[in-house]
């Protein structure tokens, strides 16, 4: 089944079946040389937010579905899958080909505890507010999954075709092995990682996926992306993964090399603390939101590589965000925004940005930190390593921080875990609004597209009125490669799937 926004979500919830075995490598397999500069922070795919952690741990595991570089919802570990007439009932057929990594087969009971463990809070799963409608799962044979919900869930086909929700072996969970091990149902397998210097990854032999042209894939931390441009350059390095628009612009001008470039989903965003004040006064918030000129922070910080966003950057649900509040920068209003909440003369803060995700996001801090500065607000940078600005994010202990995060094609499961009561990331937002919450739960059980996109055009509006956060832009995602490299399928979310259409020419 494939999930098209240009149809109808009634439609596109009617199926289709899709069957692949596993096939050997070709003789002539090769092994890919990759870098990238910034390194995973743990192996555990249910609770990992950083994407270097999730483009690693995509080539491990395996949801029930993906998402193709079309964003439409593809086979992953099950091979169909249908909704009842009333949307409560969602049934999965497994691939019977799919198995892990360790030869064993991927089983109902499997995908239940995967499942089950998301919805323990105690696993503090990145994705769990996606899957609250879940009241049970039976596993009726050894071929069958069905999730019974409380309520009609459009969006949670969607939700699923993340590395966040990976099926992961029972005896894993209940072995308690994982995030120390990865043993997953993915096109690779890991066999060596050796943190911030390298990883080795080997076709998995079992992947019930299709024919791999590469045999593995060796990994390298570099220092940063100047490095693996000159790795590049040297013909050491096969394929990278560039975050840095200065980098990848000058992969063109290199006779043997390639730039794959696509608009990612991802968005950079300034995100206040509305718990702290002074940001939990309304007025300054907004006032903040009209003093900072978007266009400047992606010109200066981003070369232009990307567009000014609202926070909806999905193509079936994105607007021109030039009507939403304070789009355009206003000094004006910002300073009588600041006079009225009492901050005439401004106030000092503290803004969090970390090193290499994404590395622009010290750029945008001086970039806000100037803009800012004209009405008063003096902005601290404290600039940390990705894993301290992680921990540090997921607890909510900032004044405001520059950060990169992922998109999604819907945005039910790209928002409601921040902007929800119910969201396991409420401590990130610090935010609670009724009327987003109606909103959002409105958007989750309605299923005509032309009413869900009105539903959600006024969730974007109120959100950037309220300005929580100060969404800035979205950039594009980038690959380079050497010509010899051939087959790569970029996507708009960024994963590195496309590798396993990937060859070598000797």
């Amino acid at each position: 089944m494939h999930l098209n926004f240009g149809k109808t979500l009634m439609a596109s919830l009617a199926a289709a079946t899709m069957f692949t075995t596993a096939l050997a490598l070709p003789a002539n397999a090769a092994s890919l040389r990759m870098a990238w500069a910034q390194d995973a922070t743990g192996l555990d795919p249910h609770t990992q937010t950083a994407f270097s952690s999730l483009r690693l741990l995509e080539l491990i595991y395996e949801p029930l579905v993906r998402l193709d570089s079309a964003l439409d919802v593809v086979p992953a570990v099950a091979e169909s899958w249908t909704f009842s007439p009333d949307g409560k009932t969602l049934t999965f057929k497994l691939d019977p080909d799919a198995k892990f990594s360790d030869g064993a087969k991927v089983t109902p009971a499997d995908v239940k505890a995967s499942f089950e463990r998301l919805l323990d809070e105690a696993t503090a799963a990145a994705a769990r507010s996606n899957f609250l409608s879940i009241a049970s799962i039976d596993t009726p044979d050894d071929a069958t999954v069905v999730f019974n919900l409380s309520q009609p869930d459009a969006p949670i086909l969607v939700a699923m075709a993340t590395i966040n929700a990976a099926v992961v072996p029972a005896s894993a969970i209940s072995g308690g092995t994982i995030g120390t091990t990865a043993l997953g149902s993915g096109p690779f397998k890991l066999d060596q990682w050796d943190p911030n210097s390298r990883e080795v990854l080997s076709a998995n032999p079992n992947w019930a996926g299709g024919e791999l042209a590469i045999e593995g894939i060796t990994i390298s931390v570099l220092p940063d992306e100047t490095a693996i441009l000159a790795s590049l350059r040297a013909g050491q390095t096969d394929f990278a993964l560039l975050n840095d628009p200065l980098i990848a612009t000058l992969v063109p001008n290199e006779p043997n090399l390639q730039l794959n470039a696509i608009p990612g989903l991802a968005y950079n965003v300034l995100q206040l603390n509305p718990a702290r004040p002074p940001m939990d006064n309304l007025q300054v918030r907004q006032a903040i939101s009209c003093a900072i000129n978007r266009q400047e922070v992606l010109d200066t910080a981003l070369l232009g590589e990307g567009k000014v966003t609202g926070p909806l950057t999905m193509p079936a649900f994105a607007s021109d965000p030039s009507a939403l509040f304070c789009y355009e920068q206003d000094l004006e209003k910002a300073k009588s925004l600041m006079a009225e909440a009492g901050f005439a003369d401004g106030f000092s803060a503290t803004v969090i940005a970390a090193t290499g995700e994404p590395p622009v996001a010290s750029a945008e801090a001086q970039v806000l930190q100037s803009q800012l500065a004209e009405i008063g607000v003096k902005l601290d940078i404290k600039i940390m390593e990705l894993n301290v600005f992680v921990d540090t994010w997921l607890a909510g202990d900032f004044d405001m921080a520059v950060a990169q995060n992922g998109g999604r094609p819907d945005p039910y499961p790209m928002y409601n875990r921040y902007f929800t009561k119910s969201g396991n990331l409420l401590k990130v937002s610090n935010y609670v609004d009724e009327e987003l919450d109606s909103l959002m739960e409105q958007g989750r059980v309605e299923t005509d597209p032309a009413k869900r996109k009105e539903i959600f055009a006024q969730f974007e509006a109120h959100l950037a009125e309220m300005a929580p956060w100060i969404w800035l832009s979205t950039s594009n995602t980038y690959t380079a490669q050497l010509k010899s490299v051939s087959g790569f399928e970029p996507s708009p979310t960024g994963t590195l799937f496309g590798l396993t259409k990937v060859s070598v020419a000797p």
